[in-house]
């Protein structure tokens, strides 16, 4: 399962929810799973605070207020193809990775983006991480079994 949005409070009064979106197009998906239940989206707007969404079912303050933290997933079969050269996080997650020189590094095992690019944390084997971007620079090949990263970034 991959995690679209979290919400993260009520709005309003009439069950309407406020979201952390991780996606630019919630609507997109019709099945959505939040914490081992289906929610059928009604309509999603983007308002000061974030996304606000209506749900079925979800009908007064109260009931959107027990759905906060509560992540909205699909699965990952449902999320569409990417051209060459691009990726979904959850994808590069757990890859192991290898320097260029063929010397194991250890796995990926988070993406991050702090507002220049995203920036892949490399968990070592024997423990301790280590940071690279993820750019041709640092990591000049990846697939789905493998990622490289040049050693000259290799810390």
């Amino acid at each position: 399962m991959v995690t679209l949005a979290v919400i993260i409070g009520a709005h309003g009064i009439a069950g309407e929810c406020r979201l952390k979106l991780f996606t630019d197009d919630l609507k997109a998906y019709p099945g959505i799973r939040a914490g081992g239940r289906d929610l059928r989206l009604l309509s999603l707007r983007h308002g000061a605070n974030g996304a606000i969404a209506r749900f079925d079912g979800v009908a007064d303050r109260n009931a959107a207020e027990l759905l906060r933290g509560t992540e909205l997933s699909v699965p990952r079969s449902s999320l569409p193809a990417l051209p060459p050269g691009e990726y979904y996080h959850i994808d590069l997650i757990g890859l192991p990775c290898v320097s260029d020189a063929g010397e194991p590094l250890g796995h990926v095992a988070a993406v991050e983006n702090f507002g220049a690019g995203d920036v892949i944390e490399i968990a070592r084997a024997g423990g301790g991480t280590f940071m690279v971007p993820m750019n041709t620079d640092a990591v000049p090949d990846w697939n789905g079994e493998r990622l490289v990263v040049d050693a000259a970034f290799v810390a």
